[in-house]
């Protein structure tokens, strides 16, 4: 099955092409297709164990395919090296995932500042511009607080900061609101958004939950190991 994006426009950002990715024997993806244009946000879904955030790491050279072809920019990055895919993921990917996984160490403001620290900047002008976020995102005064010291929420709200605080080119968020109860999860989705659009950034969510695949432009479904199309919705300005 096909996406709903023609490969061939000049807006797409990101593409797979008949990835296949196994767990030693297990099949997670089957000959998965997806394309993704510059500037929208796609909601990835299906259930528990469709090969959804398998197909994630795939797009964002986490995971290398068995069989198949990951396109980023019109560059083929499934068949580069360790250190350039990890250089690939430093300077134009942000991640959030489900639990957050902020470093239990680093304050809230330094954990926000990670990114910019591993890409080289000074570590004042790293956290100079990681505290820009906190306001942002309604979580002021919490700058020198730890992981263990954080709500659920105010920890993901941190963990988007440090996803968007690079300016990535694309957004990777697994389960991003997972852990959240329903309003809590619907306010990190509506900053996500806000964020995403402010700065133009690409967004691929995984999610198994309508109401937060709801803030996407558009919504596919990964069911064995296969991409469909869900429904195709106009980008938001």
């Amino acid at each position: 099955m096909a996406s709903t994006v023609d490969s061939r426009s000049s807006d797409v950002l990101i593409e797979a092409r008949d990835v296949v990715f196994e767990f030693g024997e297990t099949p997670a993806l089957r000959g998965a297709n997806l394309s993704i244009r510059e500037g929208e946000i796609l909601a990835v879904m299906g259930p528990s164990g469709s090969g959804k955030s398998t197909l994630l790491h795939c797009l964002a050279g986490i995971l290398v395919p068995k069989h198949g072809e990951v396109y980023f920019s019109g560059r083929r990055i499934d068949t580069l090296s360790d250190a350039e895919r990890s250089a690939l993921r430093r300077d134009s990917f942000g991640f959030v995932f489900q639990f957050g996984q902020l470093v239990p160490e680093l304050t809230a403001e330094e954990n926000v500042a990670l990114p910019l620290l591993l890409g080289g900047l000074r570590r004042n002008d790293a956290l100079a511009r990681a505290r820009e976020w906190f306001e942002r995102l309604g979580i002021d005064g919490l700058e020198r607080r730890r992981s263990g010291e954080l709500s659920g929420g105010q920890a993901q709200r941190v963990a988007l900061a440090r996803g968007l605080v690079a300016h990535p080119k694309v957004l990777f968020a697994d389960e991003p609101t997972g852990a959240l109860d329903s309003l809590t999860g619907e306010l990190v989705m509506e900053l996500l958004v806000t964020a995403a659009h402010h700065d133009g950034t690409t967004v691929v969510l995984v999610t198994h939950e309508p109401r937060v695949a709801a803030y996407a432009g558009r919504e596919v479904v990964v069911r064995d190991g296969l991409v469909g199309s869900l429904s195709a919705k106009p980008l938001v300005p």
